[in-house]
């Protein structure tokens, strides 16, 4: 009977251990070590370190314990890589296995759960979304064949800062809302032929304040940081109120696009679009969403045209607009900089002519000036979120599956062994063409890496490129004193200006 029992009591004991056992060994038998990682507090893990703003916190993280960083967030595994070398290898050699984005409440709420272009596991469903946007919207033929709307929307702007002049000497403007307004009317009028800035009826103007509120409040919510997404507790009991905050802005959200579709499902039903065609005769992209919803309803339902369309119009509007407001700004604080754009714009374009997308290419300079513009303050400072799907080796240490990646793209851009006086705003740095210099654009990662790379960086680059080169070719601009324009951050996923700029300007002599 004793032995019955110490038998028993043998094999239970075993069993017990047996899990324990098993992850020792398997840690034992990795050659690669776990990257460092900061001392954590219990529960929380590193939660309390994410102090505001985040990319600059993380970024101080790895002064002090490195490159690549083994943190927790809660329960769950987060590596945060901070150095060129570690994102690359994520985004070539590891590209399939951090192609996914994590379960997170913003992914749920506001994307689709987690079926949006953003948020949708990488699959054929995502590839789907990404042909859709890529050929329909976005590629070289559709940019060159939407050119119009841009070049419409640059002199609409123009125009305004004509009428608002004085005319005599400097006048006072504020541009934060200019720009918004312009890079909104640019996407939409690709989506939709709509247009709520501007010259528009008192129903457009105020469903444009309707959007600019849901596009500001997206990005103050979006996001990896937030800590009811690693501490379920705090979900359940509703500390913080952000999950209700994300269901509200969903709502919002779904009923502003829902009257899109709306809108145009009557025009298509009426048999009279009223949109503009390409030269194919071509309509908009959710009228082309509507066709296909015809031949799959049940794939294309008006939930995944809603996600679709919110995705490329949020993504397109502010992004954009913030790095036209910084770009100026750099501008205004280094006038020698603006000399030499002055000069290369007066030597390109000619003399009474605007600035049109096919003189670009004419322009390096200021290529280089909206790509310091972007290295210096990336839309953004923090990759949108990845995580692994198997193990693998970053930096030679081991990265476990369902860990969530985090880089820190404002970190690297600003990253003294990279770039030389990295704080400083330098253009030139992008016209180097010596062979024996490493070309620094291959170093820039304001777009993401790898395959989710953001597909819209070709119409953001030639947005923002075509306002700031015009605005330098018709007007003469200045600070409003002489101190420099306040540089501080404000808070949001896409680094906006933390105080609205606001500038003295006059028209040219011979642009008035």
């Amino acid at each position: 009977m004793g032995d019955l029992i110490f038998s028993i009591i043998t094999i239970f004991s075993i069993l017990l251990l047996f899990p324990l056992l098993l992850h020792l060994l398997l840690k034992n038998s990795n050659p690669n070590p776990n990257p460092p990682s900061p001392p954590a507090l219990p529960i929380l893990g590193h939660l309390h370190l994410l102090k505001h703003p985040i990319h600059r916190a993380l970024a101080h993280l790895s002064d002090l314990h490195g490159p690549i960083l083994l943190l927790r967030f809660g329960s769950r595994r987060v590596l945060l890589v901070s150095s060129y070398s570690g994102a690359d290898e994520c985004f070539t050699i590891n590209d399939i296995t951090f192609a996914n984005r994590p379960c997170l409440l913003s992914g749920k709420h506001l994307g689709c759960n987690h079926q949006s272009l953003l948020w949708a596991p990488y699959g054929p469903h995502w590839r789907n979304l990404r042909r859709i946007a890529t050929v329909e919207l976005l590629s070289t033929h559709r940019l060159l064949s939407s050119s119009h709307l841009r070049s419409d929307e640059v002199l609409s702007l123009v125009e305004t800062l004509h009428r608002d002049y004085s005319g005599s000497g400097f006048h006072l403007t504020e541009l934060k809302t200019k720009f918004f307004g312009l890079a909104y009317n640019v996407v939409m009028r690709m989506i939709a032929n709509k247009k709520y800035y501007g010259e528009v009826d008192e129903s457009s103007s105020e469903a444009g304040k309707e959007f600019r509120d849901i596009v500001k409040e997206t990005f103050l919510v979006g996001g990896a940081s937030n800590s009811a997404d690693f501490l379920p507790v705090l979900r359940w009991l509703g500390v913080g109120g952000y999950e209700k905050r994300l269901k509200r802005l969903r709502k919002r959200r779904d009923e502003f696009f829902q009257l899109l579709i709306d809108e145009h499902r009557a025009n298509r039903e009426c048999g009279s679009l009223g949109v503009e065609s390409s030269p194919a005769g071509r309509s908009t992209v959710i009228d082309l969403l509507l066709s296909m919803q015809d031949v799959d309803p049940e794939y294309y339902n008006d939930d995944m045209i809603k996600g679709f369309i919110a995705q490329l119009l949020i993504a397109g509007t502010d992004t954009s607009a913030t790095t036209m407001e910084w770009a100026m700004s750099l501008l205004l604080n280094n006038p020698q900089t603006l000399k030499k754009l002055i000069a290369e714009l007066d030597a390109n374009i000619k003399q009474g002519s605007l600035l049109q997308e096919t003189d670009l290419p004419k322009l390096p300079y200021l290529d280089a000036v909206i790509k310091e513009t972007l290295r210096m303050y990336p839309v953004g400072p923090l990759l949108e979120p990845h995580e692994s799907s198997q193990d693998c080796t970053v930096g030679g240490f081991h990265v476990p599956s369902g860990t969530i990646l985090l880089v820190n793209a404002w970190k690297i851009h600003r990253d003294p062994e990279l770039w030389e006086e990295p704080n400083k705003f330098i253009p030139e740095r992008f016209l180097r063409r010596s062979d024996e210099e490493i070309n620094e654009g291959l170093k820039m990662m304001a777009f993401g890496l790898g395959r989710r790379r953001c597909p819209g960086e070709g119409l953001a680059m030639r947005v923002v490129a075509l306002v700031v080169g015009t605005l330098v070719q018709c007007f003469e601009w200045e600070r409003i004193g002489a101190e420099e324009i306040d540089m501080s951050e404000g808070r949001g996923l896409t680094l906006p200006k933390g105080k609205p700029l606001e500038v003295l300007y006059k028209p040219r002599g011979d642009m008035a």
